[in-house]
């Protein structure tokens, strides 16, 4: 039902990264409530259709940032010392974000997250259409499209929604 192959995602995306600016472009005037509800309902539709562990693609390819505390709970479920989990798994930026040391992520295994209960917050709200500010996110979001199958539908499924027609081009 939903398109999952990474490959066709990749070139469509490439294929329609102007099509995408001007959906994006389209949207401005809509009204931020509408979309947010119409996102969340397309994107409740799509997610219950598509298995992110038959994927894994935004754990082999995205930074994960991660947060101070979620450095102490992972040291904790892992049970080593935070200096220890830093060194083996962390990286610190100067400005003291920290981020997964590794890409694919560490702690994932077969598509599937190894630490999963225990799983980062920016890991467990990826792929965000989940949240509010769709219009807001929706350049962002569209940095994912040629990644995700979940965003790649949503978008995809949003434009039928909205009866988006690409301009014609010179």
């Amino acid at each position: 039902m939903y398109q999952t192959d990474l490959c066709f995602i990749a070139n469509a995306a490439a294929e329609k990264e102007e099509e995408n600016d001007h959906f994006l472009r389209s949207l401005r005037a809509r009204d931020d409530k509408e979309l947010d509800a119409m996102a969340h309902a397309v994107n409740k539709d799509v997610s219950s259709g598509i298995d992110c562990t038959a994927c894994g693609n935004c754990c082999k390819s995205l930074v994960i940032n991660v947060t101070h505390e979620e450095v102490k709970l992972l040291a904790d479920h892992l049970q080593l010392s935070q200096g220890l989990t830093k060194e083996r798994y962390i990286e610190e930026s100067l400005a003291g974000n920290c981020f997964i040391n590794t890409i694919p992520c560490h702690f994932l295994a077969d598509n599937k997250c190894t630490i999963y209960e225990r799983r980062f917050t920016e890991c467990r709200d990826f792929p965000h259409l989940h949240k509010p500010g769709f219009k807001a996110r929706l350049s962002g979001t569209l940095m994912h499209y040629g990644r995700c199958p979940i965003i790649y539908n949503v978008i995809e499924e949003m434009k039928r929604e909205l009866g988006f027609l690409q301009p014609s081009l010179p």
